[in-house]
């Protein structure tokens, strides 16, 4: 793989915790201005750009990712800023910080465009870039996330419980929590949650979970009860997928805030997965790969048709 003068290799580097382990993974540090990205990467061909949700990173994607590989794929798993390995100059987070950074960071990569999968606080970050960028999205999959022009319900009110903890998160207190059965299908094991949240001990990581929150997610769910997406239009082709375990977003309530998706999307569908919460990326990663390789070929076949 052919990598431009503004990213190096960082194979050898000391990562401070270690990396999770996950094989196949070359491992770089991309540089734009203001940002030392850790950006996981594997296979060659279309590049298809991964988005951790929180509080993960790079390594929600190490079941999946390999396949999307086997399928000549080029696959890329950044850690988004105040997440993972990632380093920033500045520690504050705005609503379209992860955005900018995304483009400076694709730009770095030689990248024109990507299928973009997402989850959770990615998927945040894939809409504005479908919404802003739309030439940079070949087409879109986003997992535990509805799409920007959803209609809100007090049905949903279930799904912004853990708001208020992170909001007044204090240093020192373990986010374990969010993997508890509540979010979860599965058991995650204590190996799996170590993998997640060794990175908590890194100097700003809890001052980026209060940043997070208050400069990001907060203003971004304001434009969403808003209808400011409802006021734009969704090129690039979606697919927004939830675990039928996910109980404030189970698939009748689902599709009842997606509703009239024709008037503002140019293609969009939904998809649920058995078995899966809102971890769905973890609680059914063979099932997320086929849909993303199943929607890689529909959505890039309607995108060439167009």
């Amino acid at each position: 793989m052919d990598v431009p003068s503004s990213s190096k290799t960082a194979l050898d580097r000391d990562w401070s915790p270690p990396l999770p382990p996950a094989a196949g993974f070359e491992h770089l540090i991309v540089e734009t201005p203001g940002l030392r990205s850790h950006v996981a990467v594997i296979g060659d061909g279309e590049a298809v750009l991964m988005l951790h949700g929180f509080p993960q990173h790079w390594w929600e994607w190490r079941r999946v990712a390999p396949q999307l590989a086997a399928h000549g794929y080029r696959v890329i798993c950044p850690d988004l800023r105040g997440s993972g390995w990632t380093e920033a100059d500045d520690p504050a987070i705005r609503r379209t910080s992860m955005r900018a950074d995304l483009i400076a960071m694709l730009d770095a990569l030689g990248v024109e465009n990507a299928h973009v999968v997402s989850h959770d606080l990615g998927a945040v970050v894939a809409g504005q870039l479908s919404y802003t960028h739309p030439e940079r999205v070949r087409t879109a999959v986003q997992f535990a996330m509805p799409p920007g022009f959803m209609t809100f319900s007090p049905k949903l009110l279930p799904a912004f419980k853990h708001m208020p903890p992170l909001l007044t998160h204090r240093a020192g207190r373990s986010l374990a929590w969010l993997f508890g059965p509540d979010y979860a299908a599965k058991p995650m094991t204590d190996d799996v949650v170590d993998g997640y949240l060794r990175v908590q001990g890194r100097p700003g990581f809890d001052a980026a979970v209060r940043a997070l929150y208050r400069g990001m997610i907060i203003p971004e769910v304001m434009r969403l009860a808003s209808g400011h997406y409802k006021r734009q239009r969704l090129h690039p082709p979606t697919l927004a997928v939830f675990g039928r375990e996910d109980g404030p977003f189970a698939e009748q309530t689902v599709r009842h805030i997606c509703r009239g998706q024709d008037r503002y999307a140019d293609r969009f569908d939904l998809a649920f997965v058995d078995g899966a919460a809102h971890f769905v990326v973890d609680d059914a990663p063979d099932a997320v790969a086929g849909l993303c390789l199943d929607w890689f070929a529909r959505g890039g076949d309607s995108e060439r048709a167009g």
